[in-house]
């Protein structure tokens, strides 16, 4: 397997691998990761879609792109997924996946022609004192001292972050900044968290630094990712000819290991309360989803909390059953062996009459009703002690939604406080107390919000125990690699796989792995998509220096006829051009 970027390889068909007649394919899993694999073997590999099974613990695929309406409870949607243009991998998969919306188009195209025709950006990025606009104004405000550490941490060896938190490597003065704000609430990264992975976000994004503030740089499905993109893939694949093994939880995996060969020889499931597994060969690959982020998810309802559930998880006991085989299968436990820390709990509320959209529409400043973008993106509530954020998307977020009803998703950073309306920590509260937490923060008067919580919604809280477990301060090793050195017929996918090539929770990585997999296993001749090269871009480079300084110059030490003679030398080369052109120098 190797990358690669250009039309050249991008436009490519493979030829048939050589060695891909008489093999089976098994997935563990029916999350994203296993889906986009088992669509590269199809499509790329020709491996006819009756040789391949996808076993899932739950009745539905998609893991963690979720939506749906429960009966009783309402419309549910654990957590959203933010993307945007360089998502290569996972574009170069849904290109291929005929849209269930537009006749004649792709997954791709419909998603293409939507954000041309609606491109998404947030008239109000934050609010304080009950809704009032907090005026971050698309400022970063970092001082020096907050700059020094963005480009420390930038310059940094991968080596040197491992195992560090977040606030070991960065001071006071850049948690405090509305850099930390916009980010933190954006990916939901914690001040324990992973400088490592901080660090890669900051690598992997530097081009769309410019629209953090407002969410420019985002681009959203028409509804929620399970009908947007799950739904379109799962029916391809079965059209393919693809097995699903539903309600069927792996239990364990048999491998012959050697000095130098790795071989899956056994899965071991429960299918339906019932015991079972099937005897794996040479030429029966085997690709693992291990580790799961909504894992022991619970939903509570409009009248009862959600749980905190610290039991048994079977994904994460899976990984821990077969971490202990082989050293090169990961630790586990560096993720999932501290819940407090990688909990946090969200909430979708769906409104059932006109009265609260129209504090949604004070706020977001578009009709919440219009079809077309609505807040654009998370609203941070910066004066939360929950800090609480809450969005709505293009409207209807779901196909079978009343055309009178909102679905407003809310989630909070700090679950385990008591909040500023509700003394009561988040983790503890209905969806009813939950709602008038967010009406308060909303500005609706004191005293409606009792009656417009309790007559005006139906929420549904859901507490993630594992959600930010990827987030966890981490070090080679600690992930397996997507396929393991020796490995002949088996590879790790997923989020808490390892591919040096990108960062974790996006959908461009669950898919990133799963290509990775498919290719190396049968020996793909197509380069597998580099990630955006934005990192050593000059340009992108300095477009993100000077919004990070908030547009302020470079300060040039010295009297000011060496910094005019500096600039007139500056000024004759296309080093000067570029500082001038990216506001970081002027020729005053």
């Amino acid at each position: 397997m190797y990358y690669s970027s250009g039309n050249y390889e991008a436009f490519a068909r493979p030829r048939k691998p050589a060695e891909v007649e008489g093999k089976t394919a098994w997935f563990v899993g029916a999350g994203l990761a296993s889906m986009s694999g088992a669509a590269f073997l199809i499509r790329d590999g020709q491996l006819p879609g009756s040789e391949i099974t996808i076993l899932e613990e739950l009745k539905l695929p998609g893991g963690a792109l979720d939506g749906i309406k429960e009966p009783k409870k309402g419309f549910v949607i654990r957590g959203g997924r933010e993307m945007e243009d360089h998502f290569e991998c996972l574009w170069d998969l849904f290109r291929t996946i005929p849209s269930m919306e537009v006749e004649n188009a792709s997954v791709l195209d419909e998603f293409y022609w939507l954000n041309k025709d609606d491109p998404n950006f947030s008239l109000q990025r934050a609010t304080v004192k009950r809704g009032q606009d907090a005026h971050t104004d698309g400022l970063f405000t970092l001082n020096d001292k907050a700059q020094k550490d963005v480009v420390k941490v930038f310059l940094a060896t991968r080596e040197e972050m491992e195992n560090k938190r977040i606030d070991e490597v960065f001071g006071k003065d850049f948690l405090e900044s509305n850099f930390w704000l916009y980010w933190r609430t954006m990916f939901a990264f914690e001040e324990w968290h992973s400088a490592l992975e901080m660090k890669l976000y900051l690598h992997r994004f530097i081009h769309h630094i410019g629209g953090l503030p407002d969410f420019s740089a985002l681009k959203f499905t028409k509804y929620n990712q399970y009908e947007s993109l799950v739904l379109p893939l799962y029916r391809w694949l079965l059209d393919q000819g693809v097995t699903f093994k539903f309600d069927t939880t792996v239990t364990d995996v048999d491998f012959d290991i050697a000095s130098n060969r790795k071989q899956a020889k056994r899965i071991h499931w429960v299918s339906e309360g019932v015991e079972g597994g099937v005897d794996l060969g040479p030429n029966d690959l085997l690709l693992m989803t291990i580790g799961s982020l909504t894992e022991n998810s619970d939903e509570g309802d409009h009248h009862t909390p959600a749980k905190l559930d610290e039991g048994p998880a079977p994904a994460w006991d899976l990984w821990r059953r077969i971490s202990a085989k082989d050293k090169a299968f990961g630790r586990p436990d560096v993720f999932a062996g501290n819940i407090q820390e990688t909990k946090w709990e969200s909430a979708t509320v769906t409104t059932l009459d006109q009265r609260i959209p129209e504090y949604i529409q004070k706020i977001c400043k578009r009709d919440p009703f219009s079809g077309k973008v609505v807040t654009g993106g998370i609203v941070t509530v910066k004066d939360s002690k929950w800090l609480m954020s809450w969005t709505v998307n293009r409207q209807p977020h779901f196909k079978q939604q009343p055309a009178d009803q909102i679905v407003v998703w809310v989630y909070s950073l700090f679950v385990d406080v008591p909040g500023d309306y509700v003394n009561k920590p988040m983790q503890e509260c209905t969806g009813e107390e939950i709602t008038q937490e967010w009406l308060y923060h909303m500005g609706v008067p004191v005293e409606d919000i009792p009656e417009l919580a309790a007559d005006a919604a139906k929420t549904v809280p859901c507490m993630m125990p594992y959600v930010t477990a990827f987030f966890m301060p981490r070090q080679a090793g600690d992930r397996p690699d997507v396929v393991p050195k020796g490995s002949v017929n088996f590879a790790f996918i997923g989020q808490f796989a390892e591919t040096s090539r990108d960062c974790i929770f996006t959908t461009e990585y669950s898919v990133r792995t799963g290509m990775e997999a498919a290719y190396q296993l049968l020996g793909i001749e197509r380069g597998v998509p580099e990630v955006y090269n934005s990192t050593y871009d000059i340009r992108k480079l300095l477009a993100a220096t000077s919004r990070l300084r908030d547009g302020k110059e470079v300060d040039i030490p010295g009297p000011e006829f060496v910094r005019r003679k500096l600039l007139k030398k500056l000024d004759s080369t296309e080093v000067g051009e570029l500082l001038t052109e990216f506001g970081l120098l002027t020729d005053k």
